[in-house]
């Protein structure tokens, strides 16, 4: 994936309700109440890094070009921001009347505890879980799952906060294409953290789409995706419950030679309260030793004590 179009995203901040404006290359110090205002003044904020695309996402507050957390093509700012304005528009809809909406198993209209929401990407909760503390074991710890650490090719694992869905974020990635556009490259990537979308009252099943559509409506721009799921379907993790959705998304970037990449969302509840999440994105064309590499992370994740 790659580094995020300019635009407005929640705000990295936490303040519920507010979103903050990334330039492209950093974030402006303006707040807005809402995704649809203007541009605002360049006057950057001191903060780099931005929302990206995960296998796009990178981490902490550093510049750093992934995949699929991020957006992922930077041309067209105005066709894109009508686009975004849209996309907003009918995914919102959708997740009120038939995600959000159904959470409690009734009507959505007689749901009081419900959490619609307007955005492509729920807001996160007002209070966020704070990050665990995580043994140095030889594993990868997000959340309450954990994965063995890969070795070469992949990078350092390193904290990302981020991802629109997810605290306590801990990935590693492998760039595939570094330099497709100016400052956007493209990368596998994998991580497992702590779910966060919107009031949490929510199935492992309407998490996994809830994560689902703010990828397809954040992570790639203004490309159109198509989702062709292998797996969409109930398992379960040492005993917690959970769902997998492993799909092919397809899509065509200027001048990106990936074409389509293997996504794999796993949500496990691990607590009456909480999740934990396992995303992946993989391209097309990486190594061999990469799909295989990912798969063995799937067959070897556990949830924490």
């Amino acid at each position: 994936m790659a580094n995020p179009l300019p635009g407005w995203y929640p705000d990295p901040g936490g303040q519920p309700g507010m979103f903050r404006y990334w330039t492209g290359s950093s974030w402006s110090e303006i707040l807005s109440p809402t995704p649809q205002a203007p541009p605002p003044p360049i006057r950057l904020s001191s903060q780099a890094g931005g929302p990206g695309a995960y296998g796009g996402y990178g981490g902490g507050v550093t510049q750093t070009a992934l995949a699929p957390t991020k957006p992922k093509r930077s041309i067209g700012p105005v066709l894109g921001l009508v686009a975004l304005v849209l996309a907003l528009a009918v995914l919102g809809w959708y997740l009120v009347t038939h995600v959000l909406g159904s959470s409690s198993g009734g009507d959505p209209d007689d749901d009081p505890a419900g959490n619609p929401t307007v955005t492509v990407c729920p807001p996160q909760s007002e209070s966020p879980p704070p990050t665990r503390s995580h043994p140095n074991d030889g594993r990868t710890h997000g959340g309450r799952l954990s994965y063995p650490t890969l070795g070469s090719p992949w990078g350092w694992v390193q904290s990302d906060d981020r991802l629109p869905f997810g605290s306590d974020v801990s990935e590693q990635t492998v760039p595939i294409h570094e330099s497709y556009a100016i400052n956007m490259s493209w990368v596998a990537s994998l991580l497992v953290g702590e779910l966060r979308a919107g009031d949490g009252f929510y199935s492992p099943e309407e998490g996994s789409e809830i994560v689902l559509r703010c990828i397809l409506g954040t992570f790639y721009g203004d490309a159109e995706v198509t989702r062709a799921d292998v797996r969409d379907q109930a398992m379960t993790l040492d005993g917690y419950e959970g769902w997998v959705v492993e799909t092919n998304l397809s899509f065509d970037i200027p001048n990106l030679p990936t074409k389509s990449e293997w996504v794999v969302v796993i949500i496990v509840a691990t607590s009456a309260e909480s999740s934990s999440i396992f995303y992946s994105s993989i391209p097309e064309d990486s190594p061999d030793q990469v799909f295989e590499d990912t798969r063995a992370t799937i067959d070897s994740l556990i949830v924490d004590p």
